[in-house]
């Protein structure tokens, strides 16, 4: 249910976020500095956090906001359990 262009935007990302993983491979072969690859590891995290925002946006605007907009009762609670078994994992 994403929409073309939210769709792009992650996969977007999601070739940013690879390219990121490609570079600590490097640097680990490399045998760059620690403290410069931890840096590019939380650069690649914040990135993944971000990738989940939108995907989190995207499920909100369409998969929940249909099931609360519609008529299951069961759909509804569905949605909700889901989310709040993603919050409960952090």
């Amino acid at each position: 249910m994403k929409k073309p262009t939210i769709k792009k935007q992650i996969l977007n990302r999601t070739s940013y976020i690879k390219g990121h993983l490609d570079g600590v491979k490097r640097m680990i072969k490399d045998d760059k500095y620690c403290i410069d690859i931890i840096l590019q590891n939380e650069a690649i995290i914040a990135a993944l956090k971000r990738l989940n925002k939108i995907i989190l946006e995207n499920h909100l605007n369409t998969c929940v906001t249909k099931a609360i907009k519609g008529k299951s009762e069961k759909e509804r609670k569905n949605k909700i359990k889901e989310l709040l078994k993603i919050f409960e994992k952090f």
